[in-house]
C-alpha cells in the first residue's frame, strides 16, 4: 500500500522551479519510496556501505558522475540527482553547491540527522540553494487510523500502519526501537556509557509530552542535569523528539511555566521505548491522546501552516491549556479531553486564556462524533477534524 503524502504538492512545485530540496525526516517514515518516484538521472543510497565507502574515499567522483549525464524527463533542464542519508558523507554537499551553482544538477537529499548536517566539522548547508522540508509519519488526512486506540498504541509509521496483524506490528516497532535508538541514536550522544543513554531513552519515552525536570531524570540516569539536556537536544536533532516550548509572555501572571515538552515523534515507537505493553491503564490513555493531538498539529502546521509553531501555557498555581497555535502574533488555544461528551466546564481554561489575550476563538479536541458549540467563542471538535484547525489557522480564521 502506498500512501499519498501532503508533502508531494509542495515538493514538487519547488522542483519545478529549478530548486534542491534536503528533506529531513525519521527514519522509515517513507523517505527512500518518496524520491523513488522522481525517475532522478542518479539515484545513490549512502545505507550503503560500498556506496558510502567509495565516496567517503573520494567524494569528487559525484561530480564527474553527474557532468557524465544528460537530463533525461522532457523539460528538465539539468540532471536530478537524488542522495539518501547524505549526512553519512556530509562533504558531498560541498560537491554539490558547486554543481548547483553552475546550473549543472538538481538535487534532492534526504536525511535522518540534522545533528550531523548542522554540526558536522566542514559542512556546508547550501544557504539560499536548499529549500528544506520534513517528512513525518502519516497523518490522520493522509492514512485515518483504524481506531484511537490503534494510533495511541501502534503510531503512524507507514510500515507499521500497513500491518495487519499487532504481533507484527510489535515485532517491528520493537526492531526499530533496537536497531535505530539503540544503536544509531547512542551513537550519535557520543558517550562513554552507552547504558545510561539507554536509560535515559527509556526515561524519555515515559515522561514524553511531560514537563522536562531535567535533575529528577538526571538522579535517576545517574548522569548531570547538564548532560540529560544534552540528551534531549540529540533526540530532537535525529529526529526522534519534539521540543515544545510554553508561552512566557503575560501581563498579569508572574509564574508561568517556562521549561520545554519534549514529545517523542511515534506514539508506537515511544511506547516500546518506554518499555510499556499494550494493555495501558485508563488514566494513561488521557495523556497519550493529548500527546497524539500535539504530534498530529506539529504534522499538519508543517503542511498547511509552515509559520506556526506549537507551543502550551501553564500557570502551576492556577489554569493551563494543553495546547497553544503561534501564528503571525495571533494565539489558537486549544484543550484536549478523552470524552465524547464535552461540556462547557471543559473550556473553562481555554476562556481564560482568550481573555487575558484577547484572542477570539478556541477549542477542545475530543471522542464525540460531530462538532459541539461549548460557548460563544469555543467549540469542541472530533479529533477526525485536526486537518481543518491547521488549515484555519492558515488562513487566519
Amino acid at each position: 500500500m502506498l500512501y499519498r503524502r501532503s508533502i508531494e504538492p509542495t515538493l514538487k512545485r519547488h522542483l519545478d522551479r529549478g530548486k534542491s530540496i534536503l528533506l529531513l525526516g525519521p527514519r522509515q517514515t517513507g523517505k527512500t519510496t518518496l524520491i523513488g518516484g522522481m525517475a532522478p538521472d542518479l539515484d545513490l543510497s549512502l545505507v550503503s556501505p560500498a556506496v558510502r565507502q567509495r565516496y567517503e574515499k573520494d567524494p569528487s567522483l559525484l561530480a564527474g558522475e553527474v557532468r557524465a549525464l544528460s537530463p533525461s524527463a522532457p523539460g528538465r533542464r539539468s540532471p536530478l540527482v537524488t542522495i539518501d542519508e547524505v549526512q553519512k558523507v556530509p562533504t558531498l554537499m560541498d560537491v554539490a553547491q558547486d554543481l548547483i551553482d553552475r546550473g549543472e544538477a538538481q538535487f534532492v537529499f534526504t536525511g535522518s540527522s540534522a545533528r550531523k548536517l548542522r554540526r558536522g566539522r566542514d559542512l556546508n548547508l547550501l544557504p539560499g540553494r536548499l529549500v528544506a522540508l520534513r517528512l513525518d509519519p502519516l497523518t490522520i488526512e493522509e492514512h485515518r487510523p483504524g481506531s484511537l486506540q490503534e494510533a495511541l498504541l501502534f503510531g503512524s509509521l507507514p510500515g507499521i500502519r500497513r500491518l495487519r496483524d499487532r504481533e507484527d506490528r510489535e515485532a517491528d516497532l520493537r526492531s526499530y526501537v533496537e536497531t535505530y535508538l539503540e544503536e544509531e541514536v547512542r551513537q550519535e550522544a557520543l558517550v562513554r556509557n552507552v547504558g545510561l543513554f539507554g536509560r535515559f531513552v527509556e526515561l524519555a519515552g515515559q515522561e514524553s509530552g511531560r514537563i522536562a525536570n531535567y535533575t529528577k531524570i538526571s538522579q535517576e540516569v545517574g548522569v548531570s542535569a547538564v548532560s540529560i539536556r544534552t540528551y534531549y537536544e540529540i533526540l530532537c536533532d535525529c529526529l526522534v523528539a519534539e521540543r515544545v516550548d510554553p508561552v512566557t509572555r503575560s501581563t498579569s501572571r508572574k509564574k508561568l511555566t517556562r521549561s520545554s515538552r519534549y514529545l517523542l515523534f511515534d506514539l508506537g515507537v515511544r511506547r516500546l521505548a518506554a518499555g510499556e505493553g499494550r494493555r495501558l491503564h485508563p488514566s494513561r490513555l488521557g495523556d497519550l491522546f493529548e500527546q497524539f493531538v500535539g504530534l498530529e498539529l506539529i504534522r499538519l502546521c508543517r503542511t498547511h501552516a509552515p509559520g506556526a509553531r506549537l507551543r502550551f501555557w501553564r500557570d502551576p498555581d492556577g489554569p493551563e491549556v494543553d495546547w497553544i497555535l503561534e501564528h503571525e502574533r495571533s494565539y489558537l488555544p486549544i484543550e484536549v479531553k478523552l470524552t465524547n461528551r464535552p461540556t462547557e466546564r471543559d473550556a473553562r481554561h481555554v476562556e481564560v486564556f482568550l481573555r487575558e489575550y484577547k484572542m477570539k476563538r478556541g477549542y477542545v479536541i475530543c471522542t464525540a462524533p460531530r462538532p459541539v458549540r461549548l460557548s460563544a467563542r469555543v467549540i469542541a471538535i472530533p479529533w477526525q477534524e485536526l486537518p481543518g484547525v491547521a488549515s484555519a489557522m492558515a488562513r487566519g480564521r
